[in-house]
């Protein structure tokens, strides 16, 4: 039976006093509810996440790398870098980066590849928009972007990796996918991931990002393929992240 997994994503949020006030209030709060959980931070916190998590069963990691070793490229976070502060896992392809920094189907596939090289477990997201939707084309734009990350893996690589489905029309915007809409899709990628790896597919955690909260945590994370959740908003307060995290 696949454990649930809860992954908090601040994205570009926090200042020290209050990532120490958030951080302490989920170790202090964390129980063994039946599920893992991590905090993806900004680079710049990565440093204090392991000086305040570690020893704790709250995980960290980040929220993008390149592809990159090392070299002349500016801004940029090595996967080597997020390993020297004891992060396990990465985003890759959340929708913000294929939005706004453009990012394609193969780079994303690259970043998976380089993150699971290094020994980072990637979290690998897709998603719609509501256009996308509305025309019918959930099934054709998620498949596109998994299918491109499962081209670039070998098939033993699949069972490594983290999957997040996140419904761009019901990020930040306070609209979730019902519970059934959220299985279909999360039912579909595992069949996606069954043609590369069956017997990986099973294992492996998708996880729905798209405004969970304690509310309705329970009856999303009820349905048989939706195996925890990719946080946003509610991951910035530790009794919302909490729980849903106690509604495993």
């Amino acid at each position: 039976m696949r454990r649930k997994l809860v992954i908090g994503n601040w994205k570009m949020n926090g200042n020290r006093a209050a990532n120490t006030a958030l951080l302490s209030g989920i170790v202090a709060g964390l129980n063994d509810f039946g599920a893992d959980s991590a905090v993806c931070v900004p680079a710049p916190y990565l440093a204090q996440c392991q000086a305040e998590l570690e020893g704790t069963a709250l995980a960290w990691g980040g929220q993008d790398l390149s592809v990159h070793a090392s070299g002349a490229y500016t801004g940029e976070v090595a996967a080597a870098m997020l390993r020297d502060f004891g992060a396990t896992y990465v985003l890759c392809g959340h929708s913000e980066r294929r939005a706004y920094h453009q990012e394609s189907n193969a780079l994303v596939a690259q970043k998976a590849v380089v993150a699971l090289a290094a020994g980072l477990t990637p979290v690998v997201c897709v998603g719609e928009s509501l256009a996308q939707r509305e025309a019918g084309q959930t099934e054709d734009v998620i498949c596109a972007q998994l299918q491109a990350v499962l081209d670039a893996l070998q098939a033993e690589q699949v069972a490594r990796i983290v999957l997040a489905y996140e419904p761009v029309w019901a990020i930040g915007t306070g609209k979730t996918a019902t519970p059934q809409i959220a299985q279909d899709a999360h039912r579909f990628l595992r069949n996606c991931l069954a043609n590369k790896n069956a017997a990986a597919a099973a294992a492996v955690q998708i996880l729905y990002g798209g405004s969970m909260k304690p509310e309705n945590a329970k009856e999303l994370m009820a349905q048989p393929d939706i195996d925890g959740g990719l946080i946003g908003g509610a991951a910035l307060k530790a009794t919302d992240f909490l729980g849903i995290i106690q509604a495993v």
